[in-house]
């Protein structure tokens, strides 16, 4: 598909220089860049790039000199993450999913499906599962009796979605994720030795070995309007009441979602980050790659962990945190100033060591 500089300049909200009739077909790097291709140049480390490719239009940094750079036409993005999320969206080709059933998926006589839906190879839709207007099923999906699928929904291949979950619009699910499988819930008879561990915070762990008894499920998980789920991402149905994920929230690969949890609103998780079970996460909360949270505490509204951060208590709104355990990032990183310091401190006192004990024998050798 053919697109204008100027067209494009307007979805962005940004000027252009130069040839605004030129058309492009798609987005490159500047190096990779051919003649109907719109480099991506929003820095001047990227000039080189520009001079090596055979770009005659590009998106630049604010100043640059476009006809300097031997272009035909320039874009000036003031915010170029921003411009990104508008660029991608209008060149993405998108799945490429046929309209309508496709045969060889078996859906139950009692599901209802949307206006417009297209549903692929190998899908299965169990009994009482409402599928929303436009929504697109890629092939090998499964979804669970009596859930609830809202409109314009994309999910694409090897999806697992269980029985009772409820999703909102707009929603995509990236290849294998699985959303509501049991929760991990289990109990001795008598109290374990992990039970124990925490009662007497490790002093007194003695319980003899138990079979564990699994806590089966009850619940399900409600997941708001606009939400991504990342491929082979886990997020547990409650053992009660519903897991749930707030509006707009963006959960990425690999991320694991406990029972009973609820994440807010407008929340990024990012890659391997784990929630254990019956924590809450307030809304616009950021947790960085591999971050963790421990069980039963609250996360405030707008906190931000940075990637590995490992929080184990209650975290106030608004706090930046950084560590394992987590502490305040500007805390952690004085921390990590003097771990640094740690070898060469030790060996001054160890010097030091050596010099008190030689000044007492002196001084012991005076008195005799």
């Amino acid at each position: 598909m053919q697109h204008r500089i100027s067209d494009i300049a307007a979805a962005l909200g940004a000027r252009f220089a130069g040839a605004g009739d030129l058309t492009v077909t798609a987005a490159a790097e500047p190096a990779s860049a051919g003649p109907f291709d719109l480099a991506l140049a929003m820095a001047p480390r990227y000039a080189d790039g520009l001079r090596q490719g055979r770009a005659r239009a590009a998106i630049l940094w604010d100043g640059a000199d476009w006809q300097a750079l031997g272009l035909e036409a320039a874009i000036f993005a003031p915010r170029p993450r921003l411009a990104m999320a508008v660029l991608t969206r209008s060149f993405d080709p998108g799945p490429g999913l046929a309209a309508g059933i496709h045969p060889s998926a078996v859906i139950d006589t009692s599901a209802q499906i949307g206006e417009g839906a297209a549903i692929g190879p190998f899908v299965v839709i169990g009994a009482d599962v409402q599928i929303g207007a436009g929504a697109r099923i890629a092939d090998h999906v499964t979804i669970g009796a009596n859930a609830r699928i809202g409109a314009r929904a994309l999910i694409l291949s090897g999806v697992r979605i269980g029985a009772r979950v409820r999703i909102g619009d707009d929603f995509i699910a990236q290849p294998g994720c699985v959303i509501g499988g049991d929760g991990f819930s289990f109990v001795t008879e008598d109290p374990s030795r992990v039970e124990e561990a925490r009662k007497s915070l490790g002093q007194s762990a003695e319980a003899g070995a138990q079979a564990w008894q699994r806590i089966h499920s009850l619940g399900a998980v409600t997941i708001g309007d606009a939400v991504e789920v990342g491929a082979n991402s886990t997020i547990d149905r409650g053992t009660i009441r519903d897991t749930v994920i707030g509006r707009g929230t963006k959960i990425d690969n690999l991320v694991q979602v406990g029972h009973n949890v609820i994440v807010g609103e407008d929340c990024l998780l990012c890659g391997q980050v784990g929630i254990a079970g019956s924590t809450r996460i307030g809304n616009h909360v950021v947790l960085g790659g591999q971050a963790g949270v421990v069980d039963n505490i609250s996360v405030g509204d707008g906190v931000v962990a940075a990637a590995g951060t490992l929080i184990t208590s209650n975290a106030p709104a608004g706090r930046m945190l950084m560590g394992s355990p987590a502490v305040r990032m500007d805390q952690n990183v004085e921390i990590y100033k003097a771990q640094r310091r740690l070898p060469r401190i030790l060996a001054q006192v160890a010097e030091l060591q050596k010099t008190v004990k030689n000044l007492v024998e002196k001084g012991a050798g005076g008195e005799s």
